[in-house]
């Protein structure tokens, strides 16, 4: 990619489209645009970057039709797709949004690049793989996912999109790159977006419950935001074309009921620890092969699990003092 390109950023006012932002601009990007309707994103993730005009933002939801002659008109360069909510706590309470952020969204950026040069990330999810019956998550395979559960709108949603991704690949041969994302946390998540990292700092700093989801002996692999990001821009520049999908996580598997007894130890809280009714079709294992990324990419992540914590949790404690000023 070149140092100075035309960037669209869509979702970039999110908690991964805000640290991709930032990302780029320390690279010297000075030509990002980014698309946000602000429906889980915070402006205030990019607010300084809009103020000092290093970049553009419009309140643009992808789902409306209207933007594919609007994207096609601005001749970007690259777009990356980060448009969709990625918590439960969001994409249960707003399903059908949520796949049509996933569906009629995605198919809205892949007609915009047709016949152009643009090239498309897209941001998927590990969360195509379903409560998996293998312990540790190929590219290859297919998952085990409920299509009329509670979460089908995000699981769903998100393996349509690539379906129709890889369709548009072999009838158009457009060039998007496509990365199964898994559980990412660090700098910009929401306080109440009711993910496990944000859910158990905030409550260890308020000396509420820590509160587990089933008997937390269910496992996530956690990687720090700034190791997804890299790898999300090295398979963006890659010169060669990876026309299959490429897990992004860290392997490293942790049960849930070690990271909420390590941030209330971490952070000195007087919190209990309580177990409360497991969520339906809650994933009991999670865990990424990522030999494609280490193969392709030269890329793994470097940030452990416990800098990461502590990076994350500075973060919450100056967002609780300036609510408390």
């Amino acid at each position: 990619m070149l140092t100075k390109s035309k960037v669209l950023i869509i979702g970039g006012a999110g908690f991964i489209g805000s640290n991709f932002v930032k990302f780029l601009l320390n690279k010297g990007n000075n030509e990002i645009v980014v698309y946000d309707n602000l429906s889980t994103g915070k402006l205030e993730n990019i607010q300084i970057y809009i103020d000092n005009n290093s970049i553009k933002f419009e309140n643009v939801d992808i789902t409306d039709h209207n933007i594919v002659k609007k994207i096609k008109s601005q001749c970007f360069d690259y777009i990356y797709n980060f448009a969709c909510p990625a918590s439960p706590k969001f994409y249960l309470e707003h399903p059908i949004d949520t796949w049509k952020s996933s569906v009629y969204g995605v198919n809205n950026l892949l007609e915009s690049i047709l016949d152009t040069k643009t090239r498309l990330f897209h941001s998927s999810t590990s969360e195509v793989y379903g409560d998996p019956l293998i312990p540790c998550q190929t590219e290859t395979y297919w998952g085990n996912v409920n299509p009329i559960g509670v979460r089908s709108c995000y699981d769903e949603g998100k393996r349509a999109a690539e379906s129709l991704i890889y369709d548009y690949m072999r009838l158009y041969d457009v060039d998007v790159r496509v990365a199964r994302i898994f559980n990412t946390y660090g700098p910009n998540m929401a306080e109440n977006d009711g993910r496990v990292v944000s859910n158990f700092i905030m409550q260890a700093l308020n000396n509420e419950d820590i509160t587990i989801y089933g008997d937390g002996k269910q496992t996530r692999s956690f990687c720090y935001v700034d190791d997804t990001i890299s790898c999300i821009y090295e398979l963006m520049n890659c010169s060669k074309r990876i026309k299959t999908p490429v897990n992004i996580g860290n392997p490293n598997e942790m049960d849930i009921a070690t990271v909420a007894q390590y941030i209330k130890d971490k952070l000195k809280s007087s919190s209990s620890i309580v177990n409360q009714q497991a969520m339906s079709d809650d994933p009991k294992i999670r865990r990424p092969d990522i030999k494609k990324a280490k193969e392709l990419l030269n890329w793994e992540p470097k940030i452990s699990f416990y800098d990461g914590i502590d990076k994350t949790i500075k973060y919450f404690e100056k967002r609780v003092d300036l609510s408390e000023r």
